[in-house]
C-alpha cells in the first residue's frame, strides 16, 4: 500500500471548475471518504488520482512517486465504478480472474485460481463462481465488481459510490464488509459518496467537498463535533442540524459576532411547558414521527422550525406545548463560518 498526495490539483471542463486547487494527503493504510452532494467534485478528484482525467494544474504522487504524467496502468491503482461494469458473457470466476490475465500483469493459472477463490470467499460469493454475471442479484454483481479490484494488490484502491444502487439492508451489510476487508488488507482506500452514514461508519478521515474545493478534512468525530462552517455542519447528523438565528433561544456565553446557532439533537433539551428549570423558550409540537427506537419531534419555535429526537415513548402529540432549551450550541457568523476552535484541517 502507499500514501497518496495531491498538491494544488485543478481540473476544469470549459468554464466549469470541477476540482479547484485541491491539496490532500491520504496516509498509507487509511480509509479516506470524500463526501459531498452531486457536483462537489468528488468523482473528478478520484479520476484525477487514477489518471483517467488529466490535470490542468497541480500534481499527484503515489508512494512518494510523482505520477502526474503517468498513465492509469502505470499508477498501480484499481477503480470500482458506481455501475457494475462486469462482462456479462463471463462467469463470476472469469470476471474475477480477468485483471490477473491482462498482458501487463499476467499470472500463472494456479496463482490466479488461488487468489480468485480467496477473494470470493472473503466476499461470500464463492458459491457463485460458476454462474454467469447475468444470473446474479444486484448485491452479488457489486461484490464481483469489488472483487475484481481486490484480486490485485495495488498501491491504492479507488471506489466511486459502489453501494449507491443497492437496497438499504444490503448497503448496510456491505459497509461493514468493506471496512472489515480494508482493515484485514491494510489497504489504502479512497472512497467517494454522498451518503453521510457511509462516511461516518467507514472512514478513517473524511474530506468534505463543495464545488470542487476541500472545505474540511478530519476524522468523523472532528467533522461532526467541530465543523468549519454551516455547509460542513449540514453534511453529517440525522436529523439534520437545526440552524436558528441568535435570539430564538436564550443562551449564555455566545460570541459577539455570532449570527446563528447550530443545535444538533444532543444540544436540545425538551421539557414539559412551564417546567421550572434553566432558561428556555416555549414551542409547539407540529408533528411526531415514531420510528420504533426513537421519535423525531418537529417543533415550531415562534417563526422558526426545528427537528430533534425525544424518547420513543414520549407522550407527545400535535399541538402540545413544550419548553426547549439549548445546551452547548455551535455558533456561526453571518457568512456561515464557524466561530470557535476547528480541529479538522481546512483547505
Amino acid at each position: 500500500m502507499a500514501e497518496v498526495a495531491l498538491h494544488g490539483v485543478t481540473r476544469a471542463f470549459g468554464d466549469t471548475v470541477a476540482v479547484d486547487d485541491l491539496s490532500l494527503t491520504v496516509g498509507d493504510g487509511e480509509f479516506v471518504v470524500l463526501l459531498g452532494p452531486t457536483g462537489a467534485g468528488k468523482t473528478t478528484t478520484l479520476r484525477c488520482v487514477a489518471g483517467i482525467e488529466p490535470l490542468d494544474r497541480g500534481s499527484v504522487s503515489i508512494g512518494g512517486r510523482d505520477v502526474t504524467k503517468a498513465s492509469p496502468a502505470e499508477r498501480d491503482v484499481t477503480f470500482v465504478f458506481q455501475q457494475y461494469s462486469l462482462y456479462p458473457h463471463l462467469t463470476v470466476y472469469d470476471n474475477l480472474a480477468f485483471p490477473l490475465r491482462s498482458p501487463a500483469r499476467r499470472r500463472p493459472e494456479a496463482e490466479i485460481a488461488e487468489r480468485v477463490r480467496a477473494v470470493a470467499t472473503m466476499l461470500r460469493i464463492d458459491a457463485k463462481l460458476g454462474n454467469k454475471a447475468t444470473r446474479l442479484s444486484g448485491g452479488e454483481m457489486q461484490r464481483v465488481a469489488i472483487g475484481r479490484a481486490l484480486v490485485r494488490t495495488p498501491s491504492v484502491y479507488l471506489m466511486d459510490e459502489p453501494l449507491s444502487s443497492l437496497d438499504a439492508k444490503l448497503r448496510a451489510d456491505l459497509r461493514l464488509e468493506l471496512k472489515r476487508i480494508q482493515q484485514d488488507l491494510g489497504a489504502t482506500l479512497i472512497y467517494v459518496t454522498h451518503d453521510q452514514i457511509e462516511a461516518m461508519t467507514m472512514a478513517t478521515r473524511i474530506g468534505v467537498m463543495d464545488r470542487g474545493r476541500l472545505v474540511q478534512f478530519g476524522t468523523p468525530r472532528e467533522i461532526y463535533e467541530d465543523p468549519a462552517d454551516v455547509y460542513v455542519a449540514t453534511r453529517l447528523g440525522t436529523p439534520r442540524i437545526n440552524l436558528l438565528p441568535m435570539g430564538a433561544l436564550p443562551v449564555g456565553g455566545a460570541p459577539a459576532a455570532a449570527a446563528w446557532m447550530g443545535l444538533r439533537t444532543e444540544h436540545v433539551e425538551i421539557r414539559p411547558a412551564g417546567a421550572a428549570a434553566a432558561a428556555g423558550a416555549d414551542a409547539t409540537v407540529e408533528r411526531v414521527e415514531r420510528l420504533g427506537d426513537q421519535t423525531h419531534l418537529h417543533l415550531a419555535l415562534g417563526a422558526e422550525k426545528m427537528v430533534t429526537l425525544t424518547d420513543a415513548h414520549a407522550p407527545l402529540a400535535r399541538g402540545d406545548r413544550v419548553t426547549v432549551a439549548a445546551r452547548a450550541p455551535l455558533f456561526f457568523d453571518r457568512d456561515g463560518r464557524r466561530i470557535g476552535a476547528v480541529r479538522g484541517a481546512r483547505a
